[in-house]
C-alpha cells in the first residue's frame, strides 16, 4: 500500500524520532502489545504474558496528537502563525496518571472469589505550545479544556497487579519508564496539517495518589513520621507549625538519598541514617511531579472533618480516652443525623461524592444540632467557612481566573484555619496531623505559583475511567446490590 493509503487506516500514522529511540523497535504500526515486551525474561519465569497489555508509549502519543490535529491547526491560525512558518519548536505537556483498583474479580457467583487487583496507567495531553523561530515567548496553541474528564484521559497500560506489590509493579512499568526516558532525549517528526512538524514531550506524573507517589519515589508508607511527599517535615513538626513549609523534595534528591541509605557513608545507626535520608528507603523508580492530588485531598480532609464531627458530638475536648462503645454511639448518632438531614447513607470508605456533600455549611448545621455547647458550634461553623474559602483554590482548573479572591486570601485563611485547629481542636492535633491536611495548609500557594493549578493536574480523569473499566468487565464491585 502507498503511504497515503496507509494513512487512512485507523490508528496508523507514519512518524519518526530523531534521534531514533533507544531500546524501542522502529515499527510504526504497533497496536496493543504484551505489556512485558521490552522486558528480558529469564528461563524459569512463569509465563507472565497475560498479566498486562499496553500500547507502546510513543505510538499512543502520536495517536493522541493526530486526534488533536484540527485543534492544533486552528490554534496556529488563531495565533497568526501561518502553516508554513511553523514546522519545528512544538512542545507537548503530558500529565500521567496511575491508580490501583481493588477487587476486579469477575462477579458470577461461581467458584471462589479470587482477589484480583488491577493497575491502570494513562496520560492526558494537557497543552501544545510552539516557539516560532524568531520569537522569545512560547505561544500555547492548544489547552485541554477538560483535563479531568475520562475523555481526555488516554489509557496506556492495564495490569493485573496489586499496586502494593512493589517488585511486580516496577517490573511491569519498567518498559514504560524506559520509553518515556528515551522520548525525553528525542524529537518526534509527525505530519500535522500536511506538513512534517517536530515535537518535544514533557512528562509530569501528577495524577498519583499519595500511596502511589510514595511507592514510585521510594518513600516510606503513608503512616511514616515523614508525613509529606513534598517537604521533609515530620508529623510532630507539621502539627506544631502547620503553615510554614516549602517544597524541598525532588526525584533527583530522592535518588541521592537512596544512595546514602544504601551505602551509609557515615556509618550511622539505623535511626540516624533514617533521619538523614528523611524516610527515603527504597529506590525511586519513576519521576513524579511533587504536587497534591486534589481529589484525594478532598477525601482525606472530609475524613478528618467526619472524625472531628464525631469527637464534637461526644465532647472529647473535655474527656480523656473515651471507650470504643462511646465512640461507636457518637458515630451512629452522626450517621443517623446525616442520613436524615442530608440524605447521606453511611459508607465504608469515604469517596469523592460523599466528601463533597459532607463539606458544606448545611452538613455543619445538621451536625451542630447534636453539639451541646454554642461556643463549639460556632468554632465548627468557622472551621467549615474557612475550609470552603480554601477549597476552590486547589479544585479549580485555573484558580487565577476562577477564584482570584480566594487565591489571594489563601495564606491568610490557612493561617486562621491552623490557629483554630491548634487552639480549639488541639485535642486532635497535639503532635499529630493527617498528611493531606498538612499539604492543604502548607503547600497549596507554592504549588499554584509554580504550576498555575492543582485541580487540572489531579487524578480525577483516571479515577473516573476506572469506573468505565469496571463497566466493561461487567463487574460491579464496591456496590451493595448484586447485578446480573
Amino acid at each position: 500500500m502507498q503511504a497515503a493509503e496507509k494513512e487512512l487506516l485507523p490508528g496508523f500514522h507514519q512518524f519518526e524520532w530523531q534521534p531514533a529511540l533507544k531500546n524501542v523497535s522502529v515499527s510504526c504500526n504497533v497496536g496493543i502489545i504484551n505489556g512485558l515486551s521490552g522486558w528480558a525474561s529469564s528461563v524459569d519465569d512463569s509465563p507472565a504474558d497475560t498479566i498486562t497489555r499496553r500500547f507502546r508509549y510513543d505510538v499512543a502519543l502520536v495517536s493522541a496528537l493526530k486526534d488533536l490535529e484540527e485543534d492544533i491547526m486552528e490554534g496556529l491560525r488563531e495565533s497568526g502563525m501561518e502553516d508554513s512558518a511553523c514546522t519545528s519548536g512544538f512542545s507537548v505537556m503530558i500529565k500521567e496518571c496511575c491508580d490501583g483498583m481493588g477487587d476486579v474479580s469477575e462477579k458470577h457467583g461461581g467458584g471462589p472469589v479470587v482477589p484480583e487487583k488491577a493497575v491502570r496507567f494513562s496520560f492526558t495531553v494537557m497543552s501544545v505550545s510552539v516557539l516560532a523561530d524568531d520569537e522569545v515567548e512560547e505561544v500555547t496553541i492548544f489547552n485541554e479544556p477538560k483535563p479531568n474528564s475520562e475523555l481526555s484521559c488516554k489509557p496506556l497500560c492495564l495490569m493485573f497487579v496489586d499496586e502494593s506489590d512493589h517488585e511486580m509493579l516496577t517490573a511491569v512499568l519498567g518498559p514504560i519508564v524506559a520509553e518515556r526516558n528515551a522520548m525525553k532525549e528525542s524529537r518526534l517528526i509527525l505530519s500535522i496539517g500536511g506538513l512534517p512538524r517536530s515535537f518535544r514531550f514533557h512528562f509530569r506524573g501528577s495524577g498519583y495518589d499519595e500511596k502511589m507517589v510514595r511507592e514510585m519515589e521510594g518513600l516510606e508508607a503513608s503512616g511514616s513520621t515523614y508525613i509529606c511527599t513534598l517537604c521533609d517535615s515530620s508529623r510532630a513538626e507539621a502539627s506544631k507549625n502547620m503553615v510554614l513549609h516549602s517544597i524541598t523534595r525532588s526525584h533527583e534528591e530522592n535518588l541521592e538519598r537512596y544512595e546514602i541509605w544504601r551505602t551509609n557513608p557515615f556509618s550511622e545507626s539505623a535511626e540516624e541514617l533514617r533521619d538523614r535520608v528523611k524516610g527515603v528507603s527504597a529506590k525511586p523508580f519513576m519521576e513524579t511531579q511533587p504536587t497534591l492530588d486534589a481529589l484525594h485531598c478532598d477525601i482525606g480532609n472530609a475524613t478528618e472533618f467526619y472524625k472531628i464531627f464525631q469527637d464534637e458530638i461526644g465532647e472529647v475536648h473535655q474527656k480523656v480516652n473515651p471507650s470504643r462503645e462511646e465512640r461507636r454511639s457518637w458515630r451512629a448518632a452522626l450517621d443517623k443525623q446525616l442520613r436524615k438531614k442530608m440524605k447521606l447513607k453511611p459508607i465504608m470508605r469515604m469517596n469523592g461524592n460523599y466528601a463533597r456533600r459532607l463539606m458544606t455549611m448545611e452538613a455543619v448545621e445538621a451536625m451542630c444540632e447534636l453539639v451541646p455547647s454554642e461556643e463549639r458550634r460556632e468554632a465548627l461553623r468557622e472551621l467549615m467557612r474557612l475550609y470552603l474559602q480554601m477549597k476552590p483554590v486547589w479544585r479549580a482548573t485555573c484558580p487565577a481566573k476562577e477564584c482570584p479572591d480566594q487565591l489571594c486570601r489563601y495564606s491568610f485563611n490557612s493561617q486562621r484555619f491552623a490557629d483554630l485547629l491548634s487552639s480549639t481542636f488541639k485535642y486532635r492535633y497535639n503532635g499529630k496531623i493527617t498528611n493531606y491536611l498538612h499539604k492543604t495548609l502548607a503547600h497549596v500557594p507554592e504549588i499554584i505559583e509554580r504550576d498555575g493549578s492543582i485541580g487540572a493536574w489531579a487524578s480525577e480523569g483516571n479515577e473516573s475511567a476506572n469506573k468505565l473499566f469496571r463497566r466493561f468487565r461487567k463487574m460491579n464491585a464496591r456496590q451493595s446490590k448484586a447485578f446480573d
